[in-house]
């Protein structure tokens, strides 16, 4: 894994690898999550996918990917930390596999370049039919994230935890702004995105490094980077001086009880080992207790969100055990501050994370997504290097890590006709 400077703000993440039979490209643009750009930078990919100048419109360039042997360019809209990243990913068959040993990189770079830089335009902006069309299909998209529950209360308790953060902003921004987004203003935005925008491409596949920074040089050729600003790594969450307490009535069977905790150390090995211990895997204590033990919870887990040093949990419960439930995940993550935990606990926390990191090699696609929130995050180990730190953790340090997390907010969604 090596990560090399192709041009200004333009970055290749170089992952060799022979035992698939397909390639991928990525390409990215990290921005800063912003509330008052977040969906115009949201609608883009799509946008741009709907056409280039050379194939005009679906059906061309789905005609030519099938000539690619059926390679896929895919929109990809992601939030790394404080950072929004767009762009697309494309899958190809590997060169190993192809018909002939054909080329395929060079081709599907290319319409990856022309997608990006050359989208088909009318009068020097977006046509007002696609323009219309994946605007619609965003605020769709931001409406419907209401149906999941369980994804709608974790989100509810970022935003509130995080309000006066980056962090705290959806990937897709929110309805009020998608619904004010005109072409002109879009258009604007996308220029500024080819700009100034870091541009993070990563590739995995069986060809050399040198022919894929030519193929992809070559491709995006007419990239403007004048005015580049580099990728900020974000800021750690501020401990609240009272806990933030935040209640939704909906119409749920299902209470959602979210709570967030901040963390003050930098220990981030050991945070992850806590974490994993506390509610990050099915031999957590959250899971043991709480959910089978108790059976406070449908679903108790949580996540270390390293990046903005905070730990959030998420968990459906009853209604009228909303006390009990509380207090008990309190009274778990108490247990892990004292260091109070068996050995076959610590060591099972110990195998999930490195077996974790240890999966990413055998997915094209998770290893993409990794590299992806490095490069955004400002950060270099590789998933090895993370075990390995992992792995080294004494319980001292555990104890001493977790014993910085405090509670920070809770949010619950309760049912319309539930009582306080």
């Amino acid at each position: 894994m090596t990560r090399t400077k192709l041009a200004e703000g333009v970055y290749l993440t170089y992952l060799p690898a022979r035992k698939f039979k397909t390639s991928l490209l990525s390409a990215q643009f990290v921005m800063p999550l912003r509330q008052e750009t977040a969906s115009a930078y949201a609608l883009l990919p799509s946008l741009l996918r709907r056409g280039t100048v050379t194939y005009p419109d679906m059906g061309k360039l789905s005609a030519r990917l099938d000539r690619l042997y059926g390679a896929s360019i895919d929109p990809t809209v992601r939030k790394k930390g404080e950072q929004q990243c767009v762009g697309f990913v494309a899958s190809l068959i590997d060169d190993s596999f192809a018909p002939g040993r054909e080329r395929l990189l060079e081709p599907v770079a290319e319409l990856l370049g022309e997608l990006i830089c050359d989208p088909v335009t009318l009068h020097g902006r977006f046509l007002p039919t696609y323009f219309e069309s994946e605007k619609t299909n965003l605020l769709d998209a931001i409406r419907s994230q209401l149906n999941d529950k369980r994804e709608w209360a974790d989100r509810r308790l970022l935003s509130e935890m995080c309000a006066s953060e980056p962090y705290g902003i959806p990937r897709l921004g929110d309805e009020a702004g998608a619904d004010r987004l005109y072409m002109r203003k879009v258009y604007t935005q996308y220029r500024q995105l080819l700009s100034t925008g870091q541009l993070e491409m990563i590739y995995s596949g069986s060809a050399e490094r040198r022919r894929v920074e030519q193929a992809l040089l070559a491709a995006f050729s007419a990239l403007p980077r004048e005015t580049v600003r580099p990728a900020e790594g974000g800021s750690l969450h501020p401990r609240r001086q009272e806990v933030l307490q935040v209640t939704d009535a909906m119409d749920v069977t299902q209470g959602k009880l979210g709570m967030g905790f901040s963390c003050e150390s930098e220990d981030t090995a050991a945070l992850l080992l806590g974490n994993t211990l506390f509610g990050g895997s099915s031999n957590s204590k959250l899971f043991l207790n709480v959910r089978e033990k108790l059976s406070l919870c449908y679903y108790a887990s949580t996540l270390y969100h390293r990046q903005k040093g905070i730990i959030t949990l998420s968990s459906g419960i009853e209604f009228e055990n909303y006390q009990r439930a509380y207090d008990e995940i309190l009274s778990q993550l108490a247990a892990v501050q004292r260091g109070e935990w068996e050995d076959w606990e610590l060591e099972g926390a110990r195998s999930t994370l490195p077996n974790a990191y240890a999966s990413m090699g055998d997915s094209q696609g998770k290893l993409e997504n990794f590299c992806l929130g490095q490069a955004a995050m400002g950060q270099s180990e590789t998933p090895e290097e993370l075990a390995e730190q992992v792995r080294s953790v004494t319980p001292q340090r555990i104890v001493e890590a977790m014993g910085t997390v405090r509670l920070d907010t809770v949010y619950f969604l309760k049912g319309k006709e539930a009582t306080e």
